[in-house]
């Protein structure tokens, strides 16, 4: 038996930023866990010719954009940390299914 909601695809996560380095993710992550926001990292398709290794972008729920790249930002500039906002819809759910 399959419910009405079995076929519906939800995907309503953005992609909010690119990370760099290492240091900067981890950073990232622990105050996004401190503030209580859900995010997921999606890593590159890696190839032979890749320069950025490192290079990864967090994606959060299009709820918590707001609080969330404002969280980001608070904490690269005390840090100095340089990442790219994108805040463009994520196209990761479309793998999942």
């Amino acid at each position: 038996m399959q419910t009405l909601y079995t076929q519906l695809k939800v995907n309503n996560e953005y992609e909010l930023c690119e990370v760099p380095d290492e240091e900067a993710k981890a950073a990232i992550e622990k105050a996004l866990l401190e503030n209580r926001i859900s995010y997921f990292i999606k890593w590159p398709k890696s190839s032979f010719f890749s320069r950025k290794k490192n290079l990864c972008t967090i994606c959060v729920n299009e709820s918590v954009i707001e609080e969330a790249e404002g969280i980001i930002t608070a904490l690269c500039e005390e840090l100095g940390f340089q990442v790219r906002f994108l805040i463009k819809h994520s196209s990761a759910g479309d793998d999942l299914f």
